[in-house]
């Protein structure tokens, strides 16, 4: 394809995605130095609506960048109640007597991941952050040493061949000072700045799991609004890594879904199934029935753990929240680390707009 005329917008800072991370880094950064130009682009068409998670949150990080949140909380925002975790067989289950302390809950809150992007996101822009969702990142641009400096939006209106349909429209360039790649796990873009600067040299290779979700609407009488239940066990074998939760809300509604990881060596095990056969076990099938799904979907999970952490810097660029790869796999946790490290990023840039020195900077906090 010939190259074409693009419009070019310029920032001081783009971020590449509207999750946690990304916002809480937009929202910090504003809040340091309003003077610093900020765009946050998304590829969903509104913001939340791709991100998909329980979510079990701790309120710290929000109660730092946001400390009047409860007095308007998000739409979804249950305080957690209770907590128990069951070890599965085909037929049953024991309850376990005790529950480890990384999976203590009380003073967190149940919330809905993407409705809380959606409720983060007007706050951003209040504070004077450009927001654009439908604008999805098909590649990072470079100068002639290979330093980052922005990304390309993708041409609309391309054939299958490459050639321009009637309706072509190309992408525009943004410019920036500094590329912020908050994607969530396997961004497109990461994997290749990963590769391309050697990030994951030092660190060990990353692994990955599966998680399925639902969204139920079950008859009166069945929630304990703010009960968490995690189990682990069957459908799962003792070499395969999975585990399910259920997060009672408010409303006569269950959160419930299944992980696995997909390093799973039974050529036979699939994802979709075990969770088919886990919502049909006899502990959590009457919880279900009359029920009604009222949402679905599923997303990839970064589970390798601090050693599996790139080099979070590069010219002209930097990795926060999930990017990275930063999910507490003990507590089963990822959320509150992505606002950590967004506020971090916003913090290190703040003092200078140079992602230097921000890797070294972020294992030395608290959000590790």
């Amino acid at each position: 394809m010939t190259d074409v005329e693009r419009d070019v917008m310029e920032y001081d800072v783009v971020a590449v995605g509207a999750g946690p991370a990304g916002l809480a880094f937009a929202i910090r950064l504003k809040q340091l130095d309003p003077a610093i130009s900020v765009c946050v682009i998304e590829k969903s068409s509104t913001i939340g609506a791709h991100i998909l998670s329980g979510a079990v949150i701790e309120p710290g990080p929000l109660d730092a960048l946001l400390p009047a949140w409860r007095d308007a909380p998000p739409p979804v925002c249950v305080p957690a109640t209770e907590d128990e975790i069951w070890l599965l067989s085909k037929t049953g289950g024991r309850k376990s007597p005790i529950v480890p302390p990384g999976m203590h809950n009380r003073g967190n809150f149940i919330v809905s991941l993407g409705a809380m992007c959606a409720w983060l996101a007007p706050q951003a822009e209040a504070l004077g952050v450009e927001i654009y969702p439908g604008f999805a990142a098909a590649e990072t641009l470079h100068d002639d040493q290979g330093k980052v400096i922005g990304v390309r939006i993708g041409d609309m209106g391309v054939a299958r061949d490459g050639s321009h349909k009637p309706g072509y429209t190309a992408g525009i360039d943004i410019h920036a000072k500094v590329t912020v790649l908050a994607e969530g796990a396997r961004g497109h873009l990461t994997k290749r700045l990963v590769k391309r600067f050697g990030l994951d040299r030092d660190s060990d290779p990353q692994a990955y799991s599966i998680g399925i979700k639902e969204l139920w609407q079950v008859p009166e009488g069945r929630v304990s609004p703010g009960k968490i239940v995690h189990t682990l066990g069957w459908p799962a074998d003792n070499r395969t890594y999975g585990g399910s939760f259920l997060y009672h809300l408010d409303n006569h509604q269950i959160a419930l879904g299944y992980v696995s990881g997909l390093d799973y060596q039974d050529p036979e095990y699939k994802p979709w199934e075990a969770f088919q056969q886990w919502k049909n076990h006899p502990l959590v099938a009457p919880l279900l029935e009359g029920g009604t799904i009222l949402s679905a979907g599923a997303r990839a999970i970064v589970t390798g753990g601090w050693q599996s952490l790139p080099r979070v810097e590069m010219p002209g660029a930097l990795l926060i929240g999930d990017t990275a790869g930063l999910l507490n796999v003990p507590k089963i946790k990822g959320t509150h680390q992505a606002i950590r490290s967004g506020m971090l990023a916003a913090e290190h840039l703040a003092q200078s707009l140079d992602p230097a020195g921000f890797d070294a900077r972020l294992r030395a906090s608290d959000a590790m």
